[in-house]
């Protein structure tokens, strides 16, 4: 048969009236299911079930979706035989039962309700049902009753109310069989964030890092036995006025895998943490999965004072600032891209407990880039900024005499940095000790201040604008 008869063939079967006929079909249960989780309260998901078709139209009810799916983003597609089966159209069901809404479909119709009496039978009575706000109005031949019942007899469940979100489609098959089927499509109310542990040794020098990724499900779904990854990045997503949202994908070369629950790869701009199991993600569940372990990580405490950007007291003192530094490299055990987080950051005490000594966020960290955590401010470790002078040179230009003192309380030397800032074009005339340049508005000191002792700086800056 050439290729123009076998076309006549395939139309006069579509125009015949077996073909027309349709038939109602409800997919078995799911027979893989795989979530994408972003980190914008959103996810993929591709659920994989098996699908008999008839030849002609099938109306295929998909029900057990996310109640936050996002119709305009359902994929369908035959994997057994893709060119045999094509939608003709879609519809996306959503109103639930509910109290509220039978009452709504129940209006002007006969219920029953049912009233307690205190050591008797409960009374019935049958009306029409006139209102159903603030109570229950029924219109009986006798009378109207108002009535706040503790039941209610309904005949039946209205037509157009479903039990569960159902994908209604109208689907055209070419072939009987018994499809293998997917059906991808985007959820909200579903998100993922990570969570670190670090315990710091005795002298601040070393920390234990342990990273878990929560899983928070709130799209009125549960994922069994879902194969799990996870995107970690700034994914952009259009306004909802938008109709059809797309995520654009585009796999690059991956990134070293680590030997743990998670592996990591490159993704696009992105990256992508994959689940080695599959795990259950049910509705309105919290989760916690191990993400990393690394022990023995160098860390460095630095202290940090910047007068000018503090909040001051009356003698012109603020506390220091306390952050932990250190480098996601694989020198330092670690070497896996971070995702955004909170971390927080524990210290065994002289009893050899853990107490809680800070914490902080950091933002997506790619490997080898520091991560610094501002912990909280040094009880012991004082800076005292002031202005000594200010001299008027030109119409534009000032010269300003800046002081900082760090006084530093504890019995081992510290080491400061001292943040200073200038605006304009500016040059420093003279200074007390060297300084380094920052950028086009800050610059800092390094300032060593001896256990239970004092350091000053002093510099001269001319600003012109």
């Amino acid at each position: 048969m050439n290729r123009l008869a076998w076309i006549v063939c395939l139309v006069s079967l579509a125009l015949s009236p077996a073909f027309a006929q349709t038939k109602t079909v409800q997919p078995g249960a799911s027979v893989g299911m795989e979530l994408t989780v972003y980190n914008v309260n959103m996810a993929l998901v591709k659920d994989t079930r098996m699908l008999n078709l008839a030849r002609g139209l099938n109306d295929v009810q998909f029900t057990d979706v996310a109640a936050q799916i996002d119709p305009t983003s359902v994929h369908f597609k035959s994997i057994t035989a893709p060119a045999s089966v094509v939608v003709r159209e879609q519809n996306y069901q959503y109103d639930l039962v509910s109290r509220e809404k039978l009452l709504e479909k129940y209006l002007g119709k006969p219920i029953t309700i049912k009233e307690k009496n205190e050591g008797a039978a409960p009374t019935v009575i049958t009306g029409t049902l006139m209102s159903a706000q603030d109570g229950i109005v029924l219109r009986t031949p006798e009378k109207l009753v108002i009535s706040n019942p503790d039941s209610l007899e309904l005949p039946s469940l209205p037509e157009g109310l479903i039990v569960k979100p159902t994908l209604n489609w109208s689907v055209e098959c070419l072939r009987a069989a018994n499809h293998k089927v997917e059906v991808s499509y985007i959820a909200d109310g579903i998100q993922w964030s990570a969570d670190y542990v670090a315990v710091v040794n005795t002298d601040d020098t070393l920390t234990d890092l342990n990273g878990w990724v929560t899983l928070d499900n709130k799209s009125g779904a549960t994922y069994d036995n879902a194969k799990l990854k996870l995107i970690a990045g700034d994914v952009r997503r259009t306004p909802p006025a938008n109709a059809n949202r797309q995520v654009e994908y585009l796999m690059m070369d991956a990134a070293k895998s680590v030997e743990r629950q998670f592996e990591e790869k490159a993704f696009f701009e992105y990256h992508m943490y994959t689940l080695a199991r599959p795990t259950t993600v049910r509705d309105n569940e919290t989760k916690q999965i191990e993400l990393l372990t690394a022990a023995n990580v160098p860390v460095k405490k630095l202290y940090f004072f910047d007068g000018r950007n503090r909040q001051l007291d009356d003698q012109n003192r603020a506390k220091c600032q306390v952050k932990l530094e250190l480098v996601n490299s694989e020198q330092n055990n670690l070497g896996m891209p971070l995702p955004k987080g909170k971390v927080r950051v524990y210290k065994a005490d002289t009893d050899g407990s853990l107490q809680f000594v800070g914490e902080d966020q950091i933002d997506h960290t790619p490997k080898d880039e520091k991560v610094r955590l501002y912990l909280g401010d040094a009880f012991d470790v004082v800076g005292e900024w002031r202005q000594l002078e200010t001299r008027r040179i030109a119409d534009n230009v000032w010269e300003n005499t800046i002081e900082v003192k760090v006084r530093n309380h504890k019995q081992e030397a510290v080491n400061v940095t001292c943040t200073e800032h200038a605006s304009g074009d500016w040059q420093i005339l003279k200074e007390s000790q060297p300084s380094t340049k920052k950028d086009a508005q800050t610059f800092e000191y390094s300032v060593p201040v001896p256990k239970d002792g004092e350091a000053t700086v002093t510099y001269t800056v001319r600003v012109t604008g």
